[in-house]
């Protein structure tokens, strides 16, 4: 009788990270990107005007976080392709279409809200885009299984049969 090991049934290697783990290593690494981009867009509109560095640092920012997201975050031990990088380009355009709908709603209700209710309209519908992108990340994104575009063929051909010889009988 064999001793009783670990389950080995779970398909998750030991360097992926748990979903709490995930969650945190998320905020930490969108955050820190999120602040060094912060102070990156004055720096490089002294160069640019103002929209033009803030679309180039957002785009680098976007793509740095998400080669952080599959190394580090989820854990995937490669780097994201093409798919993946326009995966969660895609899900950050819809996190900022989320506060750009808050703030216009928000304008829509009040015609001039606080500073203090701007910044919590947009800080809550931040956070919750940022819930949002984290789950299409962890489900869709770096899912850790790379699914192919089309799905395997396979042909079931029917088996060839072959006639059966003739078996005398006779004596």
């Amino acid at each position: 009788m064999e001793p009783q090991t670990a389950d080995r049934t779970t398909s998750k290697s030991p360097s992926t990270p748990g979903p709490l783990a995930s969650f945190v290593r998320f905020v930490v690494c969108g955050g820190g990107i999120g602040v060094l981009s912060s102070f990156a867009v004055p720096l490089v509109a002294m160069t640019m005007p103002w929209t033009m560095a803030n679309a180039v640092i957002t785009v680098a920012s976007t793509l740095l976080c998400t080669e952080l997201h599959a190394l580090f975050t989820f854990g995937t031990g490669r780097r994201p392709g093409r798919r993946r990088h326009l995966q969660s380009s895609g899900s950050a355009a819809a996190a900022y279409a989320v506060t750009c709908v808050a703030m216009f709603l928000l304008h829509a209700v009040q015609s001039s809200p606080g500073m203090l209710t701007e910044q919590a309209v947009y800080l809550s519908a931040s956070a919750l885009a940022g819930i949002g992108r984290f789950l299409v990340l962890r489900l869709f994104v770096f899912t850790g299984t790379h699914k192919s575009r089309r799905p395997a063929r396979t042909l079931a051909l029917p088996r060839p049969t072959l006639p059966r010889a003739a078996v005398s009988t006779a004596c």
